[in-house]
């Protein structure tokens, strides 16, 4: 089924108006919820679309390890139900602020095992005022495809996983088009009770639950591997959090199978589950941890995963999506971009003045310097359009208010290493360079950080009279890490504020430990 086709199918079905709901001529009319029914978690995401671009107003996440209410007949315990629709009482108060039509509620791997579903959805439907859509493997693998897609810049073949609580969605795609797909048995829920039932990280429970989920990849391992994928994507809580014990460890952001058999040490090191204790764990990881982390490996064993890093979206945000078809189709790292330019009042013209002048300054370095690292390139050109951030805030501080902002925003496109390495740049575009924030850029490459700030820096100088007439046509060269920036003949001395900058410039640089030299 193609993204049409989903698109259409989830806007088919217009959920039921829920009681004293508003109308569509309602001020909120450019808010929307999605629910996910999770086998391990119930989760809400409502988003306000401004400027181009979806800004997050809020999220409520409950664990409710509705899997765990499963029993050998597929028969959810009232128990399981009872927590679900407890939890959903409270996501209730928040939906009567949104329009009906503004809502979409999914269901996915419990609620389709379950037998007596019906009863489930019956209370879930009057709590909410709302329709629930239970969906199928293959749809919840396409949705978590293009919540991807429309989170992460890629252009090339990407392989997608995403464990949940009841179930593992595998997906190979290229841009916004899901091409093989598949739903496996196995979750983080279901393989904690059914391997480590004993609430042991043992050696043999964690072998057992690892040659378990082999078992399961290997039918589809066939066909996975003669798709052939350029890079690998996690989508899930336990991507996540393998992915920040990774970075609390001093370790860069991508996993690695070595990476997660040491971390499978840790783990057994524990002993009981009670007793979990590895630096960078979330509290409310901890109980899944173990059956996610065996599964996991298993994947990356079976398919052989080089590396993997973490997807800013998934079911949810595929979801939504397909309630914003202005949104489809479009550049996610130039969408965010240019939703920032637009809130924070960037000067448009001149960022992009700055944007080119980076990149033509990179062009001519390329030879010498490997940019390309981490999209260095790309990253530059980022930096540049967003250096003046903060100014909105105030001029003399404002390419740290800016780098602020950037640290603490959703950079859909960005992985977490890229929007470190954009914050360092916009931290550092003019003024005193601090080492201390490229020394921190542990996940991506801090000699990268140190180039690209400095073709950054010269580019604002360069570019300050804010008039394309006015750019100096400029050579530069390397040798090793001294750069050499050869101006027009006698440019200087005709603009004398210009000379005075890049002269201050080259203190800056040489404070830092940077040799420039103008000439």
């Amino acid at each position: 089924m193609a993204q049409e086709t989903l698109a259409a199918g989830l806007a088919s079905a217009p959920p039921a108006p829920a009681a004293g709901g508003l109308s569509e001529t309602s001020p909120h009319s450019d808010i929307y919820a999605v629910i996910d029914l999770g086998s391990n978690s119930f989760h809400m995401l409502m988003v306000k679309v401004v400027g181009g671009s979806v800004q997050v107003i809020g999220r409520v996440k409950r664990k409710v390890r509705l899997a765990a209410g499963l029993n050998d007949n597929l028969v959810l315990s009232r128990k399981a139900m009872k927590r679900g629709w407890e939890c959903l009482a409270l996501f209730a108060e928040r939906l009567q602020d949104i329009p009906a039509s503004n809502i979409r509620i999914v269901g996915t791997a419990t609620l389709r095992l379950a037998q007596n579903v019906k009863t489930f959805l019956k209370e879930a439907e009057i709590i909410l005022g709302q329709k629930v859509q239970v969906i199928s493997g293959a749809d919840e693998a396409r949705i978590i495809y293009l919540g991807v897609a429309h989170t992460s810049n890629c252009d090339s073949n990407r392989l997608v996983i995403d464990i949940g609580g009841a179930s593992t969605e595998v997906v190979v795609g290229r841009g916004f088009t899901p091409e093989l797909l598949a739903s496996l048995n196995m979750g983080c829920v279901t393989y904690l009770e059914r391997y480590f039932g004993d609430g042991e990280l043992s050696e043999q429970n964690f072998n057992q639950a690892i040659s378990a989920a082999a078992q399961q990849v290997d039918t589809i391992c066939a066909d996975f591997l003669a798709k052939g994928w350029q890079i690998a994507v996690g989508a899930s809580g336990t991507v996540q959090a393998m992915q920040e014990i990774l970075v609390a460890q001093g370790k860069d952001e991508v996993i690695t199978l070595g990476k997660l058999e040491d971390i499978m040490q840790q783990a057994m090191a524990c002993g009981p589950i009670s007793q979990l204790s590895i630096i960078g764990l979330a509290q409310e990881r901890k109980q899944v941890f173990a059956s996610g982390l065996a599964i996991l490996i298993a994947l990356f064993r079976q398919l052989h995963i080089h590396g993997m890093t973490l997807s800013g979206g998934a079911l949810r945000e595929g979801v939504l999506y397909s309630m914003l078809p202005q949104l489809q189709h479009s550049d996610v790292r130039n969408r965010t971009v240019s939703s920032l330019m637009v809130r924070y009042f960037i000067d448009q013209r001149h960022a992009e003045r700055v944007a080119e002048m980076a990149v033509e300054l990179a062009a001519q370095l390329q030879s010498s310097w490997d940019l390309q690292k981490f999209e260095g390139h790309s990253m530059l050109r980022s930096g540049a359009l967003l250096h003046e951030l903060g100014l909105l805030i105030e001029y003399k501080n404002h390419h740290h208010h800016g780098a602020y902002i950037i640290n603490h925003s959703d950079l859909p496109g960005f992985t977490r290493a890229q929007q470190q390495l954009v914050m360092a740049l916009v931290y550092n575009h003019r003024a005193d360079i601090s080492r201390e924030v490229i020394s921190r850029q542990t996940m991506t490459s801090v000699l990268l950080t140190v180039r690209l700030t400095r073709i950054l820096r010269l580019a604002v100088i360069l570019s300050m009279r804010r008039r394309h007439e006015v750019l100096p046509e400029v050579k530069i060269t390397t040798k090793a890490e001294t750069l050499t920036l050869h101006m027009p003949a006698n440019w200087l001395e005709q603009h004398p504020l210009m000379r005075a900058e890049l002269e201050q410039e080259v203190q800056y640089q040489q404070q830092a430990g940077w040799l420039l030299l103008i000439k």
